[in-house]
């Protein structure tokens, strides 16, 4: 298990952010380049958790999920429009900077 956060990001999150944080050495996958695009929540939610990747959306569903139990390596949530590209970049980095695998498993960051 990796000791640094490895992000996972679901179909929703502009790819821009993908971008951004493999600029500044982060390991993030997202939903098309897994070939996940239009997969159930959960299959996104048992990918993340199989790969040791914390969660990355602005889907309210996966907030019930986590609320109905399902096991997840971790979610970062933000609702839909309320911060820019850049300022998820720069949240993101700061999760990755303060936060390890083990202090995510299982929980939700608000962002």
């Amino acid at each position: 298990m990796s000791s640094e956060i490895r992000f996972h990001l679901d179909e929703y999150v502009d790819v821009a952010v993908a971008e951004g944080l493999r600029r500044r050495g982060i390991d993030v996958t997202s939903a098309r380049e897994s070939g996940l695009r239009g997969d159930p929540d959960e299959a996104q939610l048992a990918f993340a958790l199989r790969e040791g990747r914390v969660l990355v959306t602005q889907d309210s569903d996966f907030l019930r999920l986590h609320r109905q139990g399902a096991r997840h390596g971790g979610i970062c949530y933000y609702p839909a429009g309320t911060i820019t590209t850049g300022q998820l970049i720069r949240t993101l980095v700061l999760v990755h900077a303060v936060l390890t695998p083990e202090q995510m498993r299982g929980g939700v960051e608000f962002l």
